[in-house]
């Protein structure tokens, strides 16, 4: 009896101190693993070491470091709200820009906010650079002030690149808005375990939360500058896309820009085509009416349906700059199928870099063939229209985490009409043969390595 019973209990024994070791080792692993946050050094700014007593742009030295502040003064008086003896306040179009990195990234940002004295609501949005300032992404939907009482703001940021914050007022009034207490959440080098006292150096953690990130993450591929000096490879840079814009064309040469779930949303179709005010002065801003009974819709380039987070940024797809005289059947049917196909990629956990462009010159629409259209005759109608999309599984460093196994679908379809039914796949090409038709150098932020290995290939998925 003692033998029949010890027997099956003693091993009963030993797998539950197995299997509770295995559970115990599960956990330890798994939380040794979390990273831990921390509020960044000298944060949070409270700006109570700081002056300035004008609107003018002026950089100003705080306890966290340098700001820059345009239409943005401190504010100290009894009309201003604030969480001590000083706030920042704006008024119209102000900013308020961090003119140094957070080195470890950011993953939140809390700030308080009010309106000064009685004024009426004013509003305000938050953007981060993690390239030094030179382009921005902003953060959530704004926020909008109504009260003199100070609220708290929170922003997930959730980026462990070397990062910066820009604070922008946006309704445009006299309405002044103050701005107080900014903290920034950023990453420790270490995680601890739940057990011990001891830290070890952080392992790379990929963010698996999809974000906004920069739509040139991936390289400039016509080494596009924002100067007139240039004005047939023109940067334009705004918040849902980057362009090299065409002068003697008056289309785009390519629009560049990044897709994940972080950017879309359920805002409606805006359909507002307008031309953009954001040219050089003395350029010619294509219209709306330049397409009138020419034979060819307004064919997206970066399209509306990528950019659904909210209203204005689908507005932004809109403007005329982004628009190319495409052929009818060609824009509804075969380049929509892709369009629509991309999109299905972020349901299976991936983020896209994607950039469109135009090649040649002629293409055939419901009246024939043309070269160019507009009142003035003075749009080029392109011969084809490109496509880079690069692949990638959600996360964050995503120039480096491109490898040779990162799928790249390049396509170049005829401007035509009678391509319209047909299947998009038929189209593939290899980055290398776009390169050789258009002489640019797309994904010039890739390991030279790697777009050897990816740029030669076509997809075949």
């Amino acid at each position: 009896m003692f033998r029949k019973t010890f027997i099956p209990t003693f091993l009963g024994l030993m797998m539950s101190l197995f299997t509770m070791s295995v559970s115990a080792s599960y956990a330890f692993e798994k939380s040794f693993q979390e990273p831990v946050t921390k509020v960044a050094q000298n944060f949070p700014e409270k700006f109570e070491t700081a002056s300035k007593n004008s609107y003018a742009i002026d950089v100003v030295s705080t306890s966290s470091g340098e700001w820059t502040f345009d239409n943005a003064m401190i504010g100290g008086s009894d009309n201003d709200s604030k969480n001590g003896e000083k706030s920042v306040r704006m008024k119209e179009k102000g900013k308020l820009t961090m003119n140094f990195d957070i080195p470890t990234g950011i993953q939140q940002v809390k700030l308080k906010y009010g309106i000064y004295q009685t004024d009426e609501e004013s509003s305000f949005e938050l953007w981060v650079s993690t390239n030094a300032g030179k382009t921005w992404m902003k953060m959530g939907k704004a926020i909008k002030a109504t009260n003199k009482k100070l609220k708290i703001a929170t922003f997930e940021v959730i980026t462990k690149k070397p990062s910066r914050i820009e604070i922008r007022k946006t309704d445009g009034t006299e309405n002044r808005l103050n701005i107080d207490d900014i903290s920034i959440a950023t990453y420790s080098n270490t995680v601890k375990s739940p057990n011990t006292s001891a830290t070890v150096q952080e392992p790379i953690v990929l963010i698996s939360k999809p974000t906004r990130d920069d739509n040139l993450a991936l390289g400039n591929p016509s080494k596009a500058i924002s100067s007139t000096s240039s004005p047939n490879n023109f940067l334009m840079i705004k918040t849902s896309y980057s362009l090299s814009y065409n002068k003697s064309k008056n289309i785009a040469n390519w629009v560049s820009w990044h897709l994940s779930k972080a950017w879309k949303g359920d805002a409606a179709r805006q359909n507002n085509f307008r031309p953009d005010n954001t040219l050089p002065e003395g350029w010619y801003q294509v219209t709306p009416r330049d397409y009138s009974d020419a034979g060819f819709d307004r064919g997206h380039l970066c399209p509306s349906d990528d950019r659904d987070g909210n209203p204005e940024e689908n507005q932004e797809t809109f403007f005329m700059t982004n628009m190319v005289p495409q052929a009818p059947d060609n824009n509804r049917g075969i380049w929509k199928h892709l369009e629509e196909y991309t999109r299905t990629l972020l349901d299976q956990g991936n983020e896209l870099y994607i950039l469109a462009g135009t090649l040649g010159q002629g293409g055939t629409g419901s009246n024939g063939t043309t070269k160019t259209i507009g009142k003035n005759n003075n749009i080029v109608v392109p011969a084809s229209i490109w496509k880079v999309i690069v692949v990638l599984p959600v996360g964050e460093y995503d120039a480096v985490r491109v490898n040779t196994t990162t799928r790249v679908i390049a396509v170049n379809m005829p401007n035509l009409n009678s391509v319209g039914a047909e299947d998009w796949k038929k189209y593939r090409i290899s980055v290398d043969e776009l390169e050789r038709l258009t002489g640019y150098d797309f994904l010039s932020n890739v390991p030279t390595n790697i777009q050897k290995v990816i740029e030669n290939v076509v997809d075949k998925e």
